[in-house]
């Protein structure tokens, strides 16, 4: 019988934690001889109800009676030690067991309980110790996880209402106080929370979170924003200045902050709250892109320090289009890129709302003063974005739009493939006004001949001539068609024409530029004028002689692979000459623009690309040659293989310090490749060996040694391309390529005679390598001879056209 009164509470039952609650009540001051039970009681009490609220119905439960949440008022008591505490270890984990409970619960009778009477509100409002950094860092949880739990329903137990309008909502007052907080982990937080009141969708709450003081946030946002940018700007203008790794990693770390917070944005504008998002696009403008961005266009370097750069202003151009994704947002930049920059200036007054400003141009000033007089600013989501700028706009004076196709022709490489980006952003920006793209010279032939046949099927005469008329881009007044005079005004064509005839410029870059071309002529040659075809004709003959060099080159054997696989790349879309990776870097450039300008050079004729090159796969060997009397059939020769050693050169060479061997040496080529082979004879066999060791023949520079004649020196290069067998991810995620170091061998013959004979042999099979190599390149390299200026001169004829 007297065990009964010693037996074990169950520790997970409801008696425990009523037994638990009753110890706390006791607590009149926390002090050090009892803070240690007062955070375990809380820890224990957070175990308990979590438990019960996934396991026990009796915690919550509305039809039992007595419920012991509510019985023993454990917020109230949560309340009341904080009250009583000062101790911050204390407080530390009062916040951690509320925001463990809270993160836990999953019923809504949980919630609501845990929500209702004001005491979360009041734990919400307490002014703790922020010095404290990990206080800090419980509170911000604290608040994160409350907002993890917003709905329609526990909202409305979180805010004040006076009038059936929202005066005061603690949780998002308190928490974006600590907004642009230095410590990162804290930002990410308080924005993951805003998001969570944003997307609840109360209208009384985005009521007050839209209007002041609290629409503040939005601003002080964008002006954090512009710092970041101005952050960046700095870190690249010292880049420029010193190369490191370390800046290099500031700069990726700049460019995840600057894209994070574009992506907050865009998340914020979709919980769609109207005048957030109108808010967020006027600041956008007015403080960072109109006295930012735009300006540094006109030039290369920031004048000052807050200022920016051409080259971070191309980026932020793209990223903000390209991420927020904003209807008025974009067509306002595209309308800002068509006129004279002078129309936006920082301190106009002008509602930003979808028009432009009242003072762009006569005729636009009169359309926007009836459009102001018909509606208020309440209404003004309804106006037509930019439709004052379907007409008239070819009377407008250029000035950024045409900033952009100059950094394309005489730009630095950075800031051609910025440019192009821009356009090509803007080209695939779904929020732009098609009417916007088609003036910026950038509408795609397809969707130009789809507007006119649409137009021709309505009725529009003019685009009727236009759709059928006979040359398919003139007009009876002998005017350039709509797409001609666009790109008349923008100089797109000739723009991109100079780009492929620019040597400085990488083959990536020049891949952009072409797929920009394609995607606005994508049909034909009717486009093109004499001048472009002939440009295009010589950048082709001049990358031409480059490829044909790299048929004698490092890597030769190779190039006929490279050709094949950079040829469906394109479809689908000066270094030291001592090193070999160097080299091959340069034949991959070389044959990335090759393909590229043949591309362009076959689209320029009307012609359909070929899904491969005309290339000869295989060139038969001549049947005398060293490799057919080896005993080689195929193109190809691994260790182990039997040859014939007829020809071959008896040789010593040490591959380990005082470790010499002694082979046969024999230099082999078949078709396009080509072997340094050692081998050792059959003792059984006589003439006969085997493979040990081999080598690319390619590029291994076969050289004497000066002082010692009977030592010849071969560099040997990897036998495959080291740029994807060697690439590794640095921290970042970016591709990175170890430097490689070519091997070596040096060869020890009998005599200087023997040492010259092998020396030649080398010699004579990479010449035959080549020789091979060219001549399956002939097909590929062989240019249109049937074209000239007089045909061209058939398709075009005025040769000022574009």
């Amino acid at each position: 019988m007297w065990f009964s009164f010693w037996r074990s509470r169950d520790r997970l039952s409801l008696d425990e934690l009523r037994f638990i609650v009753d110890q706390l009540i006791k607590v009149q001051v926390v002090n050090e001889v009892n803070k240690e039970f007062v955070i375990e009681a809380l820890r224990s009490i957070a175990e308990l109800i979590t438990y019960g609220d996934q396991h026990d119905a009796a915690y919550f439960e509305w039809d039992f009676n007595p419920l012991v949440f509510m019985e023993k008022q454990v917020m109230g008591e949560f309340v009341r030690i904080l009250r009583i505490c000062k101790s911050l270890i204390v407080s530390r984990q009062l916040l951690q067991t509320m925001s463990i409970m809270i993160q836990n619960l999953k019923s809504d009778h949980s919630i609501y309980y845990m929500f209702s009477n004001e005491h979360v509100n009041y734990l919400i409002a307490y002014p703790f110790d922020f010095r404290n950094e990990e206080l800090l860092s419980y509170y911000i949880s604290f608040l994160r996880a409350i907002s993890g739990k917003l709905n329609k329903d526990t909202i409305s137990l979180l805010v004040k209402t006076e009038s059936e309008e929202v005066v005061d909502f603690p949780l998002y007052v308190e928490a974006i106080r600590f907004a642009f907080h230095e410590e990162s982990m804290i930002r990410t937080a308080v924005r993951a929370l805003t998001l969570n009141v944003y997307h609840v969708g109360d209208d009384t709450v985005n009521r007050f979170v839209s209007k002041a003081p609290h629409s503040d946030y939005f601003v002080n946002l964008i002006e954090f924003f512009r710092d970041r940018c101005i952050h960046l700007n700095s870190i690249v203008s010292n880049a420029k200045k010193s190369r490191s790794a370390e800046l290099s990693s500031s700069i990726l770390s700049a460019v995840d902050e600057i894209e994070d917070n574009l992506y907050y944005f865009s998340d914020v504008v979709s919980a769609g709250i109207p005048d957030v998002g109108r808010l967020i696009m006027d600041k956008v403008l007015r403080i960072l892109i109109f006295p930012l961005i735009f300006p540094s266009f006109s030039r290369t370097e920031a004048v000052k320090e807050s200022s920016l750069g051409a080259v971070t202003s191309l980026y932020l151009l793209c990223c903000i289009l390209r991420i927020v994704k904003i209807k008025d947002l974009a067509n306002i930049v595209a309308a800002a890129l068509i006129c004279y920059p002078d129309i936006f200036p920082e301190s106009s007054e002008a509602k930003l709302n979808g028009n432009l400003p009242s003072h762009a141009s006569s005729d636009v000033q009169s359309q926007n003063n009836d459009a102001s007089s018909q509606n208020s600013e309440s209404d003004t989501e309804n106006h037509t974005p930019l439709s004052a700028f379907n007409h008239n706009y070819s009377n407008m004076r250029f000035a950024l739009r045409e900033t952009l196709l100059s950094f394309v022709v005489s730009g630095d490489e950075v800031q051609v493939a910025g440019s192009l980006n821009v356009l090509a952003t803007l080209l695939q920006t779904k929020e732009l006004d098609e009417s916007m793209v088609d003036a910026l010279g950038i509408l795609p032939q397809r969707k130009q001949h789809k507007k006119k046949l649409l137009q021709a099927l309505v009725g529009e005469d003019s685009a009727e001539e236009q759709l059928f008329s006979s040359e398919g881009a003139k007009v009876k007044d002998g005017i350039s068609g709509e797409l001609d005079l666009y790109l008349q005004k923008l100089k797109v064509l000739d723009s991109l024409v100079s780009l492929f005839c620019r040597s400085n410029i990488s083959a990536e870059t020049l891949w952009d530029g072409g797929w920009l071309l394609r995607q606005l002529l994508p049909y034909s040659k009717a486009e093109f004028n004499s001048h472009h075809l002939t440009l295009l004709r010589d950048s082709f003959h001049h990358c031409t002689a480059r490829v044909l060099e790299e048929a004698r080159g490092t890597w030769s054997d190779l190039l006929l692979g490279v050709i094949c696989d950079e040829w469906r790349k394109c479809k689908r879309e000066h270094a030291s000459s001592e090193s070999s990776f160097a080299a091959g870097e340069r034949m991959c450039e070389a044959v990335k623009v090759f393909a590229l300008l043949h591309h362009l050079h076959i689209f320029s004729l009307g012609k359909v690309l070929p899904d491969q090159p005309p290339v000869f796969c295989s060139v038969d060997t001549p049947e005398k040659s060293r490799a057919r009397i080896a005993g080689l059939h195929l193109p190809e020769l691994k260790p182990n293989a039997e040859i014939n050693l007829v020809g071959a050169i008896p040789c010593r060479i040490a591959f380990e310090r005082g470790k010499e061997r002694h082979f046969y040496f024999l230099a082999l080529s078949m078709g396009s490749s080509g072997w340094l082979v050692l081998a050792e004879e059959l003792p059984v066999k006589p003439g006969r060996g085997l493979v040990r060791v081999v080598a690319p023949l390619a590029g291994c520079k076969p050289r004497v040694d000066d002082k010692h004649l009977r030592w010849l020196h071969l560099r040997i290069r990897p036998s495959s391309f080291p740029f994807t067998d060697t690439a590794t991810y640095t921290a970042h995620g970016k591709v990175k390529s170890k430097a490689l170091v070519d091997g070596r061998w040096t060869l020890a013959f009998r005599d200087e005679k023997s040492c010259k004979n092998a020396m030649s042999m080398v010699e004579e099979e990479m010449e035959l390598q080549s020789c091979m190599v060219e001549k399956s390149l002939e097909p590929v390299l062989e240019l249109e001879q049937s074209t000239d200026h007089s045909q061209l001169s058939e398709h075009v004829e005025d040769d000022n056209t574009v």
